[in-house]
């Protein structure tokens, strides 16, 4: 692959002869077409095919929240690529049975504001997910009218739940009431703080398995 400012005729996008021009991360970029014929991928490529495939497959749900919520945008990375490139080096582990996300290390945002302390979720009758919190309002940029919120997934089901206006920062205690589906499974549970109408958002906390009851 090969990246130019100004060709014959500047940029191009499409085929010509044997190269194939297009932009890429804000660059003019050529390359050739691709050989035909028999391939094997190495070990390494299979095992970097898998990742990526388990890391999309998980986050392809919740990108909406990741995309308001994930870091500042870099460029040509959106945030939901921030997200991505964050969870493929961080967040995916090999195993004898494959591919898998290591629920403690992901992160639904990501960013300077203060997030949760002394926090902690319970599951009560009814669906019933009980939050705690401290008011941390007033350290770094943290107020009392950061709103909570807060992404719920059941790995045997494969889905997840959401809500992102739970409660403010100061009401230190809510409870959020999961579908039906989720009853009597084990579900991950993640919540953070944002500020309301910007993309202004604490680094996500990890709040543990429960069993929906």
């Amino acid at each position: 692959m090969a990246t130019f400012e100004k060709g014959i005729l500047g940029g191009f996008s499409g085929k010509v002869g044997s190269v194939v021009g297009t932009r890429w991360r804000g660059k003019n970029v050529m390359r050739s077409l691709p050989q035909h014929g028999k391939y094997t991928p190495t070990d390494r490529q299979e095992l970097q095919r898998a990742k990526f495939k388990t890391v999309i497959s998980f986050l392809s749900p919740i990108t909406t929240i990741l995309s308001a919520y994930f870091g500042s945008s870099q460029g040509d990375k959106s945030r939901a690529n921030l997200a991505t490139s964050y969870h493929l080096k961080n967040a995916v582990v090999s195993t004898a049975q494959g591919m898998i996300m290591d629920y403690e290390k992901v992160l639904i945002s990501k960013g300077d504001l203060r997030g949760l302390d002394g926090a902690s979720a319970t599951a009560a009758t009814g669906r019933i997910v009980n939050l705690n919190w401290l008011d941390n309002s007033g350290q770094g940029k943290a107020t009392t009218t950061d709103v909570l919120m807060a992404v719920v997934y059941a790995p045997d089901l494969g889905l997840f739940y959401s809500n992102t206006a739970i409660a403010t920062r100061d009401a230190t205690t809510a409870s959020v009431t999961l579908p039906q589906f989720m009853e009597g499974f084990e579900v991950e549970l993640w919540a953070s703080f944002y500020k309301d109408g910007t993309n202004y958002a604490a680094t996500s906390t990890y709040l543990g398995p429960l069993t929906v009851v």
